[in-house]
């Protein structure tokens, strides 16, 4: 059994699996945010039942993000102990960091969070919810820019590892690490911030089409119609704004890849001869053949996406060395679904806008099925979007930086090839831990299969216990005039989305 392969696929369904979870949280500490702060500026009692009924989803899912993030440290240490110690240096001011500013943080004010609704003043809590949301916003940013390190390197030095004094070797080579040089260029690395930017607003949506999914489905079955009616509408808004925004940032995302990791963009692509480039709809690249099957694709599209010109050329793979090539396959159709859910949402969310505009929404029981369903959409674009980062920096799980003129561009060899300062990353056939044993790995796969389908049974056993219940009524004041007018405001909303509850029952 081959242990770097067994070691690269449990990280990869590790990480998977995990990455259910953040961006969700990410996402809903927007709106809880949101929701609170309508409760504060209108003191519509019925923002603060839907704070507390996404709040309860909330504290779910992040219990499950933190159980299952646990585990990729420790793979960091059994399976690539290696790349640890190549990255260690770098590493640890950023993990450092998201445990000072984002750890700390969301713990502190979790338990306010999820449990001090009647403990603390409403001002407090607003304070509370606003933290956990920074610190889950925070935690994404250390951990893109540990990431963004790896894509595209910066401010490091590479060294010896010394033991006793002398220097390191094994095999007799000489073990290297990265040592930082200069903090601040190790966070602006030239990727850090297009691919935050690219990630948050990918977590956003997620969180925004979670709730537009559970809205849509409590309207079909005509339960908490007010409250329903308002949660859609509010998260359709964000829905749509964000999923506009993502295509801005992808393009931003995609210059950005295409002028420091050029191998990954014609992956992306299946683009194999230097020059003008296509942009590919569909099809299926073949690397022995080098050419893209069954593709339809829209002539010079790519060279005006990353040029502005549709004649100026894009590097090709025939200028990358064979081994240095991506998978090509697994790359282009993750990257392709991303692309391809992404701009499905784009004109799904603008269409639902359009007939909430015109009122005319939540009549359409056809498109209310449709909303509920396209939480899976963003989910997976999520994931596709993060195999086709990662899988296309492969071979290298640190890629290095390309040789550059005085001018910035890439410098060619003597063979026609791109060059790159390969003492600068680090190969993933040589990150992998000396001492692992594929047999070790397995059976690891098999306890973590186990123990997170269980997992993933309970998350979605609470969940969909959460969502039966709903959220808590409305409190309406019976009995003669509301008490202040907080209590007029609180008596007019109940009545309101009781009045609208029973017309639909009557309707149904």
């Amino acid at each position: 059994m081959d242990a770097l392969y067994l070691s690269r696929f449990q990280f990869a369904f590790t990480i998977m699996f995990h990455y259910l979870f953040p961006p969700l949280t990410i996402g809903m500490g927007l709106v809880l945010v949101y929701l609170e702060g309508m409760y504060l500026r209108t003191k519509e009692p019925i923002y603060e039942s839907a704070a507390k009924f996404w709040t309860s989803l909330y504290a779910v899912t992040f219990a499950m993000g933190v159980a299952t993030g646990i585990v990729m440290e420790f793979e960091f240490g059994t399976n690539w102990a290696v790349y640890s110690r190549f990255v260690g240096d770098v590493f640890g001011s950023a993990l450092a960091a998201e445990g000072i500013f984002a750890f700390f943080l969301e713990s502190g004010f979790l338990a306010v969070l999820v449990f001090g609704w009647d403990k603390v003043s409403p001002r407090f809590h607003f304070l509370a919810t606003t933290m956990v949301a920074l610190g889950s916003t925070f935690s994404a940013v250390w951990i893109i820019v540990a990431n963004s390190w790896q894509q595209t390197p910066a401010g490091h030095k590479v060294v010896p590892v010394l033991k006793e004094g002398q220097p390191w070797l094994v095999n007799g080579q000489p073990m290297m690490r990265a040592e930082t040089a200069d903090f601040w260029t190790v966070i602006f690395s030239p990727s850090s911030l297009d691919r935050l930017a690219h990630t948050l607003i990918g977590a956003y949506i997620v969180g925004a089409f979670f709730v537009i999914s559970i809205s849509a489905w409590y309207l079909l079955k005509r339960k908490h119609v007010d409250f329903a009616r308002r949660s859609l509408t509010g998260a359709l808004i964000l829905a749509t704004f964000w999923s506009c925004a993502q295509l801005v940032s992808g393009h931003s995302n995609s210059r950005m890849v295409a002028s420091r990791q050029p191998a990954k963009l014609a992956a992306f692509e299946g683009h194999f001869e230097t020059g003008p480039a296509a942009l590919h709809l569909i099809g299926i690249p073949d690397a022995d053949e080098r050419r893209v099957k069954y593709g339809i694709a829209i002539p010079g599209m790519l060279s005006f996406l990353v040029h502005d010109d549709v004649s100026k050329p894009v590097w090709g793979l025939d200028k990358i060395r064979r081994e240095f090539w991506p998978p090509l396959v697994t790359t282009f159709m993750s990257y392709h679904l991303m692309i391809g859910v992404g701009m499905y949402l784009i004109g799904l969310t603008l269409f639902a806008s359009f007939l909430r505009w015109r009122n005319k929404l939540f009549e359409q029981r056809w498109l209310l099925w449709v909303l509920v369903v396209s939480i899976i959409g963003p989910v997976a674009a999520n994931e596709a979007g993060w195999v086709a980062a990662e899988v296309g920096r492969q071979p290298w799980i640190v890629h290095p930086p390309l040789v550059r003129d005085v001018a910035g561009q890439p410098v060619l060899d003597s063979a026609g090839m791109l060059q790159y300062m390969p003492n600068e990353g680090l190969l993933t056939s040589k990150a992998v831990s000396e001492a692992i044993q594929g047999e070790h790995v397995l059976a690891s796969i098999i306890m973590f299969g186990i123990v997170y389908a269980l997992l993933f049974f309970i998350w979605i056993y609470v969940l969909n216990d959460k969502i039966q219940k709903g959220p808590q009524p409305v409190t309406i004041v019976e009995g003669g005039a509301a008490h202040g007018w907080l209590d007029a405001a609180s008596e007019r909303t109940a009545h309101r989305g009781t009045m609208s509850e029973a017309k639909d029952e009557t309707a149904g």
